[in-house]
Formats: C-alpha cells, sequence, structure tokens
C-alpha cells in the first residue's frame, strides 16, 4: 500500500448530506465504510467521497469484504485454465497475477518498500524516507521474489491436489491479509507519520470489533477448506489455523515495525497483508491431502 502521499483525491460527488443540529459531519454509512475499504484496497471504482477518520475505521471494519471479493475472483480465475486443460501450476500463477491486478500490487509495493527500510539498518527517520522513494532496492526484490515464489508454490500444490482445494486456499489468504489490516489499525497502535494512509488509518479500530474480525476470517476459512478436503474435520482445524498462524505473523512483524520505526504506514500495512495471506497459504500445503 502506497504511503508516499496523502490519500488519493475525492472525485466529483453530489453535496454532502446536511450536518447534525449539533455540528460536525453526518456519521459515516455502511455504504461509505465499504466504499472507502473497496476504493483502497481494490482497482474497483466504487466512488469514494469520504476520507475522514470515522469513515476509515469503517472502511477498515469492511476490509475483509475486499478480501473476500478479491480472493473469490483470484478462485474463479484461477480455474479457468484448469477447465482449458493445464495444469496446477498455470492456475496458481493466475490466481497470484489476479490478486496483484486486483489490488494494483499495491501491498506487494508495501511489502518491497518495507523490507528496504528495516533492511537498511538505517535510524527510524531515515528508513522511512527509504520506503518513501520510488525505486525498489535489494533488499525489497529478493523479498518480493521469495513471497510470489512462496505464494506459488503453495497454490500449484493445493490445485494439483482440486481446485476446491486451492480456491478455498486463495479466498482464506486474502480474508486473512485484510484481516490483518483491521487488527493492525487498531487503537493503541500509533501511525509512523502525520501524512498519508497510514495516518489516516491507523488506531481508529476498536480492539475488540478487530479481534472478531479475526475470529470470523478464521471461522469462515475453517467452513471452506472444511468443504473442500476429503476429510472435513481435518480441514476445518487446518482452515482456521491457518489463518490463526498468518495472523500471528503479521502481529510479529508489526511489532517490529513499531520498535523500528515507531508505527505503521501504509507500506507497513500492506507489508502484513502479504504476510497473513503467504504464511495462510503455506500452512495450507501441509497436511494437504487430509
Amino acid at each position: 500500500m502506497d504511503d508516499s502521499g496523502s490519500p488519493p483525491p475525492r472525485p466529483p460527488h453530489p453535496p454532502p448530506p446536511a450536518a447534525p443540529p449539533g455540528g460536525g459531519e453526518p456519521a459515516p454509512s455502511l455504504a461509505d465504510g465499504l466504499r472507502f475499504a473497496f476504493g483502497t484496497l481494490t482497482v474497483l471504482p466504487v466512488g469514494a467521497a469520504r476520507w475522514d477518520r470515522a469513515t476509515a475505521r469503517l472502511g477498515m471494519l469492511c476490509a475483509p469484504a475486499a478480501g473476500l471479493a478479491v480472493g473469490t475472483a483470484a478462485a474463479l480465475l484461477g480455474g479457468f485454465p484448469l477447465l482449458l486443460g493445464s495444469g496446477a501450476p498455470v492456475a496458481a500463477v493466475v490466481s497470484v497475477a489476479a490478486t496483484a491486478l486486483l489490488t494494483r500490487a499495491l501491498h506487494l509495493d508495501g511489502l518491497a518498500d518495507t523490507a528496504d527500510g528495516l533492511g537498511s539498518g538505517r535510524p527510524a527517520a531515515e528508513a522511512l524516507d527509504i520506503m518513501k522513494r520510488s525505486d525498489i532496492g535489494p533488499f525489497g526484490v529478493v523479498t518480493l521474489v521469495l513471497v510470489l515464489l512462496a505464494q506459488t508454490a503453495a497454490l500449484t500444490e493445493l490445485y494439483a491436489q482440486s481446485w476446491a482445494q486451492g480456491a478455498a486456499a486463495a479466498v482464506a489468504a486474502a480474508l486473512a491479509g485484510r484481516a490483518a489490516l483491521a487488527w493492525a489499525c487498531r487503537e493503541g497502535i500509533p501511525a509512523a507519520r502525520r501524512e498519508g494512509l497510514g495516518a489516516a488509518v491507523a488506531g481508529t479500530v476498536p480492539a475488540g470489533p478487530a479481534a472478531a474480525l479475526a475470529a470470523g476470517a478464521a471461522l469462515v476459512a475453517a467452513a471452506l477448506v472444511a468443504a473442500a478436503r476429503p476429510a472435513p474435520g481435518l480441514g476445518a482445524v487446518a482452515g482456521a489455523g491457518a489463518v490463526v498462524l498468518g495472523l500471528c505473523a503479521a502481529e510479529g512483524l508489526l511489532r517490529h515495525c513499531r520498535r523500528r520505526l515507531g508505527g505503521v504506514t501504509g507500506d507497513v500495512l500492506g507489508a502484513l497483508a502479504e504476510t497473513a495471506a503467504t504464511l495462510t497459504l503455506l500452512t495450507l500445503t501441509l497436511g494437504v491431502r487430509t
């Protein structure tokens, strides 16, 4: 997720509703939250018009919905090569590429920038400056290559078992990544900069709802993987466990970024999403034939 500037400019839109008698902007609706989530986390032209903190809070709570849409699309697109007679590797590449395209590769860009900043070994201010640069350094390149290889290899193994297992994994990984975003934006987590997407969303989500979203993502993954595997009971455990491990890995990275950078940025959030998604996919390859 790019954090090099302010949130995207507001598109033309009708005048907002009149402010309530007490003054201030009206409370955001669920539609506002969904537009914020899909407008910042996907390429879909949803016409998000509000970028205030209240809308950011609701948007991050809606982040798993954007993940569900991206994961479902990646799973469906990954099925076409299999229908046409191609093998699991092609299906895996299509799913990984579809996820990148549907998110403008912003999470991957954030992952590379975060790797460069953390890998530089510089103090926080200098590391943050490195992360804002438009180029990608050696740490970022190596991290991107390894993560994309890991995601493709995991999905290849899962699609080799069946389209259902690969599809369930693609959706579970996307859900885990966006649940990690909501959890990382919980109250008490500061922004590392005063500007950018990270500053807009950091600390906006109450811890209770953030934890509930994480639990919900694990339950949905459990149901999907159970439906896709020959042994439903073990599949449910595998699905829930994969999301939990993915979120734990993202939390570990978040804590490291807080120590090194002072908080989160848009790039850090992108790195957290990719970390959770990748660990979820890799975990689902364990005991894949159960």
